[in-house]
């Protein structure tokens, strides 16, 4: 019965608007198309509204509010304000604001290293390394070095310290002490506070390899990256004591049952290799051959024991390792960002490179287009401008990049299937 009410209702309704009208009632609702051409019209109207400088305005107060936080009573509220502070480093340049605001954030990294815990330390620790990326090479990065080093080198010899922050300090000390140390027997002494830790995971003097557990690789492992990042500044002089020291203890790192400290391991002997060979083009070690056999069995590894993902990162670097010990080559990369190009074509660049991502991370590409000390250290001359209409002209359509990717898949497709024609089948006999 209401079914019926409502029904003849609407009817009077209609023929009431029929008469006034004079003509039948049409409702015509608009295609979804231009309804989402209107609000998109509607959203660029209000986004016009707000111009680019309150939106600068909006962010810096969003910053300053973060370095406020970190000396917050909670220590979550703290290590938020850092992280915040970390992926705005990261992602944008900000120097002009943190040269003003230098001495608060170092204060607050400092408050931090010694009074946090745990993951407050490993993010204080970070934001100490993009706070020397932001500032570049020169006098205020370096009074931010001398001001956390003590702390950071008290760190890493205190056994009691949080196995996450050493971790952490072990990274960020070597990458701070590339950018802003200047003095270079300041930086062998930064080197020997890492060979103190990863030479513990060498073999005994009866040959024998020490137990160390996970956490305690992962320390040791760090530390020696760090190591070899500083090795590409070190003084020929001071190669040639590194080598004196280490070129026939690595190899044992090879045999860990971490496969991150092989994989370490075999990049920084490759490192030495080239390193040793820009000195002295016939370099060559004792048990050369002994070592080309373990580069090759880790280049092969079939072992069932191991991971399969270990297994295939572990043989795609020993592969390049391997070559650049026997014929001194490198596989390079070429890394693409806006309109320029760089050539990664040496292990000395691959680990400064390396260095420098794992802290931007995603902003790799921008800091190398916009920032002017990492710029400098890849030698890409002074920051390109180019307008955002000229950007728009270069980019390819969608529509493009989808024909090129399906060439590219063809011709592979053809390519593998004219191997697998060429393939012997071998039987069982």
């Amino acid at each position: 019965m209401p079914r019926t009410k409502k029904r003849s209702s609407n009817k009077v309704i209609s023929d009431v608007l029929q008469k006034l009208s004079g003509d039948k009632i049409h409702f015509r609702i608009p295609p979804a198309a231009a309804m989402e051409e209107a609000s998109m019209d509607t959203v660029a109207d209000e986004g016009a509204e707000v111009s680019e400088d309150t939106a600068q305005e909006d962010f810096q107060y969003k910053l300053k509010g973060f370095i406020d936080s970190t000396v917050d009573k909670s220590a979550k509220t703290r290590q938020s304000a850092l992280d915040g502070l970390k992926t705005a480093m990261a992602n944008r340049i900000l120097y002009e604001f943190i040269s003003e605001r230098r001495m608060t954030i170092t204060d607050s990294i400092e408050r931090c290293l010694k009074k946090g815990k745990g993951d407050e330390q490993r993010a204080a620790a970070s934001l100490a390394c993009l706070l020397c990326i932001q500032l570049g090479s020169g006098i205020e990065s370096e009074e931010v070095l001398k001001t956390l080093k003590p702390i950071f080198k008290n760190i890493l010899a205190d056994t009691s310290a949080h196995i996450q922050a050493r971790q952490a300090v072990a990274t960020s000390l070597g990458l701070c002490t590339l950018v802003a140390e200047d003095d270079i027997l300041d930086v062998f002494s930064t080197m020997e506070c890492f060979e103190n830790l990863f030479a513990r995971s060498y073999a005994k003097g009866d040959g024998t390899f020490p137990s160390v557990n996970p956490q305690m690789s992962q320390l040791h492992t760090n530390a020696l990256l760090s190591w070899a990042l500083l090795l590409t500044i070190c003084s020929g002089s001071q190669l040639k004591e590194v080598l004196r020291k280490h070129v026939h203890k690595l190899p044992g790192l090879l045999e860990s049952d971490d496969v991150n400290m092989r994989i370490a391991a075999g990049e920084t002997i490759a490192l030495l290799f080239e390193l040793a060979r820009d000195m002295d083009a016939d370099f060559e070690i004792d048990n050369y051959n002994d070592l080309c056999d373990k580069l090759s069995a880790l280049a092969t590894d079939c072992n069932k024991h191991r991971a399969k993902t270990d297994k295939r990162k572990q043989r795609s670097v020993f592969r390049d390792v391997l070559k650049a010990v026997e014929d001194g080559d490198f596989q390079s990369e070429t890394i693409r960002f806006g309109t320029e190009r760089m050539t990664i074509d040496s292990w000395v660049r691959k680990r400064t490179y390396d260095a420098f991502r794992e802290f931007v991370g995603s902003g790799m590409n921008y800091h190398l287009q916009a920032n002017e000390f990492i710029r400098d250290v890849f030698e890409l001359g002074p920051p390109i401008l180019v307008d955002s209409e000229t950007m728009k002209a270069m980019k390819i359509s969608r529509f493009e990049r989808h024909l090129h990717n399906s060439a590219a898949f063809k011709a592979r497709t053809k390519a593998r299937s004219k191997f697998r024609d060429k393939r012997v089948d071998v039987g069982e006999f």
